[in-house]
């Protein structure tokens, strides 16, 4: 009897769970709440990978501060523009086309799901690329975006989340200490 590894059943897991969602929009045309749902799923699958115990780049603490800094900025990054720019969208509700929100935080939680997990497996990177990406195609599909739209909304959510980490990298350096026994002495080593 074959046995699977634990990676390769919270991978189906993930995978399941996005194709849950995916299926469910087929009957919601100009209904957000699939969007809604859609664009936290990255985000999600990255604090539950964690709490599933794959292993990730960063610890906990670490982790939360990151992806949190990334939403925030994020956030203000997309919903200062929201407000400043007023483009109408494609469906004439309103004036708050310009970025797609939905957009710039599926990718800010790809790319934050990329980074903490895509060296366990591309394959985790992929995904949450590929939900990001439905994400977008959606949002201009039932004419609440234009295709510009969900191009800046990606790229603030990419370079929101680069920003985030490097900052986080900074602020919180990661220390390695090694400790060797050589002969008759011990050596320390503490790397910054």
């Amino acid at each position: 009897m074959m046995t699977t590894s634990p990676y390769i059943r919270v991978i189906a897991i993930v995978f399941a769970f996005h194709f849950s969602l995916l299926t469910s929009s087929a009957q919601q045309r100009h209904s957000d709440g699939f969007d809604d749902v859609l664009q936290y799923v990255p985000y999600a699958s990255v604090l539950a990978l964690k709490a599933c115990g794959v292993e990730s780049r960063d610890e906990w603490p670490q982790l939360l501060v990151a992806t949190a800094g990334s939403w925030v900025v994020s956030a203000g990054v997309a919903y200062a523009l929201k407000h400043s720019v007023k483009e109408w969208r494609p469906d004439d509700s309103d004036q708050r086309s310009f970025p797609s929100g939905h957009t710039t935080f599926a990718f800010a939680g790809a790319t934050a799901l990329h980074k903490e997990f895509g060296k366990v497996s591309p394959w985790i990177s992929v995904a949450g690329y590929g939900v990001a990406t439905l994400t977008a195609v959606d949002r201009v599909c039932r004419d609440r975006h234009h295709w510009y739209d969900v191009c800046a909304g990606a790229a603030i959510g990419i370079l929101s989340t680069e920003l985030t980490y490097y900052v986080t990298d900074y602020l919180f350096p990661k220390h390695n200490a090694s400790i060797a026994f050589t002969g008759n002495t011990v050596e320390f080593a503490l790397r910054w």
